[in-house]
């Protein structure tokens, strides 16, 4: 069980995400960023939520939401998930006719948010003609639905969330400086999991204790061994990687004590090693100044299409690395969602609707 003290943070049942479904705040850093975060929620001002894949970045909005005091309803839109050619719709509504196939008027996102909070995930994907209207809203406090010349009043706080290191994507000319100042009043950063070694375990007590209910065995104490085994892991997928790989243990674990076997984990640090210094590597060349000099011996051969070649070679490595998962990609890359997309599709590593055609 979790200490008195610890500071717990769930999504809902009926919320769909695939992300984190859980925080606990019991790591010294945790419960300083916690704070900072409740002082946020009771004003009005709007702000961007900085964090890895799975880390809570959903998690954290809700609890902005419920400590605002605000009465109106929490809406969750994640921006890479809208189709490009409707986004535009979703967000701000449409009326009857005001496009192929819109036979009734719809209310869009910021009008369902009336009164209380709208969480924007993964900003970073937004396209840029989506953010300068995006921009006006804001400055405004009006919504404009698409096919309409009336404004509505719109009183609706907002919250976004993105991995993608913004100022990076300003410089490259992929989002718009004054929309990220109009949204950075508040700026909060989870740090990785692997950053927060108590809340690693706080959290895998938490999972355990559920995913036993769920699966409706006694719930298992957790090994010196699978303790040593979970705070050596690097935890790229943070805390949804956590949460599976909870579940997956206590499914083929047997006995009353979780073992480490169990997790099916590759450790940092072997278990029985403690204090013992791994045994350092030779340094190798510069990766890069390696890069280089491949370039060089390419160009020399003038093959044809060697930028198309370079740009496939890469993206085929990076979507492979990081088991073809496009969030993870994008971020590596440092593009965008839609523009991963748009390049997988055209080396034709997913199909049209984007699902996943296999390993290269």
């Amino acid at each position: 069980m979790n200490p008195p003290d610890d500071r717990l943070l769930t999504l809902p049942e009926e919320a769909m995400s695939i992300r984190a479904k859980a925080l606990v705040f019991r790591d010294a850093k945790s419960l300083a960023l916690i704070e900072q975060i409740e002082r946020v929620a009771r004003t009005d001002a709007s702000v961007i939520i900085n964090g890895e894949t799975g880390t809570g970045k959903e998690l954290i909005a809700r609890h902005i939401h419920c400590e605002s005091g605000r009465s109106g309803p929490f809406v969750a839109v994640n921006c890479g998930s809208l189709s490009d050619s409707l986004v535009d719709a979703e967000l701000f509504g449409h009326e009857a006719g005001a496009y192929t196939g819109a036979s009734h008027a719809r209310a869009g996102w910021f009008e369902a948010a009336q009164g209380g909070t709208l969480f924007l995930d993964e900003i970073g994907d937004l396209a840029l003609p989506l953010q300068v209207k995006l921009l006006r809203v804001l400055q405004e406090r009006q919504v404009t639905r698409l096919g309409s010349r009336r404004s509505l009043d719109i009183d609706v706080r907002l919250v976004a969330a993105t991995h993608v290191d913004l100022p990076a994507a300003i410089e490259a000319g992929r989002f718009r400086r004054d929309l990220y100042y109009r949204l950075n009043i508040a700026s909060i950063t989870l740090p990785p999991l692997a950053e927060r070694p108590s809340d690693i375990l706080a959290l895998a007590e938490f999972f355990v204790s559920t995913y036993s209910r769920k699966l409706g065995v006694p719930a298992a104490r957790i090994g010196a061994a699978a303790r040593q085994a979970m705070l050596g892991h690097a935890w790229p997928g943070n805390i949804r990687e956590l949460e599976n790989v909870i579940h997956f243990a206590l499914i083929i674990n047997k006995g009353p004590e979780l073992q480490a076997e169990s997790l099916r984990l590759r450790t940092i640090v072997p278990p029985g090693a403690q204090g013992v210094a791994p045994t350092s590597a030779p340094p190798l060349a510069d990766p890069l100044e390696q890069l280089q000099q491949a370039i060089a011996r390419l160009i020399a051969t003038e093959p044809p299409q060697l930028y198309a070649l370079i740009e496939e070679r890469l993206l085929r490595l990076a979507f492979d690395h990081c088991f073809r998962n496009q969030v993870r990609t994008s971020a590596l890359l440092g593009i965008s969602r839609n523009v991963l997309r748009a390049q997988l599709k055209r080396f034709g590593f997913i199909g049209k609707r984007g699902q996943s055609l296999g390993a290269g």
